[in-house]
């Protein structure tokens, strides 16, 4: 089965994964986490409209903390090797845009991954603007182990740009990709959430679709 693109705003054959073969996650031991889940209020909404200000490299180490319905998650932001993306991340993160927002894809064949970040919740939202990628993974192994959080795009533009905008995925167990995607982070609390989410599974027939538990991104800080 060809694995999907993580879309930005669009769909694109640059930005599709090749088809891989990896062990299923054991979900036995965190079925049940997902009973803290609380019911979540957030629906799809129009993205926030913002100018980014001017750029300013982070000083010193970025802590960003996702609190979800189901619980905290917290990724430890790589500023020196991702420094564009984590500043434009921190100040959407600061303006509000993720707040009340779905993470609107789960992957559980193949790949292992949770996408969020875009309000509309439908897979084609993102910010009115567009950054380029940093850090890409070598091409061959395990090049998205769990734990990792990486910039979600749709390949890139016929100049050559990126197509980073606000959608980014949670990897929560050993991934193999292409390396189009920017690692930016690492999950230092709430893996478990994220595999207990997993353990739910998707609502697409070949585990490619809306995470049966809901799970939303409420607030976001920086710290």
């Amino acid at each position: 089965m060809g694995q999907p693109t993580f879309a930005g705003d669009k769909k694109s054959g640059k930005g599709s994964t090749k088809n891989q073969t990896l062990t299923t996650p054991a979900v036995s031991d965190v079925a049940n986490a997902v009973a803290g889940c609380r019911p979540t209020t957030a629906v799809g909404h129009r993205p926030m409209k913002f100018a980014i200000p001017s750029y300013k490299p982070p000083q010193g180490p970025v802590t960003f903390t996702f609190k979800t319905n189901c619980g905290d998650i917290v990724v430890q932001a790589d500023g020196a090797k991702a420094p564009v993306t984590v500043f434009i991340l921190s100040v959407m993160a600061r303006v509000g845009y993720y707040d009340n927002s779905l993470c609107h894809r789960l992957t559980t064949a193949g790949i292992y991954v949770l996408q969020c970040g875009d309000p509309t919740a439908t897979g084609s939202g993102g910010p009115n603007f567009r950054f380029d990628d940093e850090n890409l993974p070598a091409a061959d192994g395990i090049n998205y182990p769990a734990g990792t959080v990486a910039m979600a795009n749709s390949g890139l533009q016929p100049n050559g740009r990126g197509t980073n905008g606000s959608q980014f995925f949670f990897v929560y167990s050993d991934t193999s990709l292409p390396p189009n995607y920017t690692r930016w982070g690492t999950i230092t609390q709430g893996l478990d959430i994220l595999k207990a989410v997993a353990a739910r599974g998707a609502t697409g027939k070949t585990g490619d679709g809306r995470p049966k538990q809901a799970i939303a991104i409420e607030s976001v800080t920086v710290k």
